[in-house]
């Protein structure tokens, strides 16, 4: 069974969340969607991780999120002139969050998509530690509720750094785990397109990532997968109940 981390409920119960941070929906929330790859597996050019960045944007448009509180990066902006993103550096990404972060006072969501290893996530010619991603999101985000997803291979390396109890982390693989999908004619990940599939979908962020594991499960079982993603779940005690319903 893959594990859902969920922290003690007495956490919750002592540090209750007013309930109007809850009901003001995502209107006033920071959101950064960051692919930080341009090719597939094999090395050859691939818009799989831009095709993801720019609908998940879309999508969380759908659910509330206001379009000028969402900061989209790519390797390749010059690709996108009728509306370019930022360049997908981790200097980039942690000055656009912080900008966001001071012009929004609810939660935070960060969304990344690219290669992985067991080191980290690729962003350019770079590659993103967890302890990086770590010191990104807590400068910006800090107490927050907040909103990782980590799209790529040996992911859950990340989930050990960012948990928190106002946290909710969801992983496309386990840390030991490939995920699947990133050739050059794919339009999206396995996990990305369960992501753009069930993101209007779901209620709730903890629905949504449990919704993201099954469509992930059933899609590698589909395809045969010998060794599955296995994508990770964290619902931190105090996030599920600070965290907005958009259904």
């Amino acid at each position: 069974m893959r594990p859902v981390y969920l922290l003690a409920a007495i956490l919750a119960a002592s540090c209750p969340v007013p309930p109007a941070l809850a009901a003001n929906g995502f209107s006033d929330w920071a959101a950064v969607i960051v692919a930080g790859d341009s090719h597939a597996h094999s090395g050859a050019p691939s818009e799989v991780f831009d095709n993801a960045r720019r609908d998940i944007a879309s999508e969380l448009v759908s659910i509330g999120f206001a379009p000028s509180n969402i900061m989209q990066f790519s390797v390749q902006p010059e690709h996108y002139p009728g509306a370019p993103p930022r360049t997908s550096t981790p200097q980039h990404v942690s000055g656009g969050l912080w900008d966001l972060s001071n012009r929004t006072s609810a939660g935070c969501l960060a969304y990344f998509t690219s290669h992985g290893s067991p080191d980290g996530i690729v962003m350019g010619d770079a590659e993103l530690s967890p302890g990086q991603m770590a010191r990104i999101v807590g400068n910006s985000c800090g107490a927050r509720p907040t909103v990782v997803v980590v799209s790529a291979c040996y992911s859950g390396v990340f989930v050990p750094a960012l948990q928190a109890p106002n946290r909710i982390i969801l992983t496309a693989a386990a840390s030991d785990r490939s995920s699947f999908g990133c050739g050059e004619t794919d339009r999206y990940t396995y996990f990305d397109t369960c992501v753009v599939q069930w993101l209007t979908r779901a209620g709730d962020f903890p629905d949504f990532g449990k919704d993201v594991i099954a469509c992930v499960d059933a899609r590698e079982k589909t395809e045969k997968v010998d060794l599955p993603s296995n994508p990770q779940l964290f619902v931190g005690a105090l996030a599920a109940n600070a965290l907005p319903r958009w259904r």
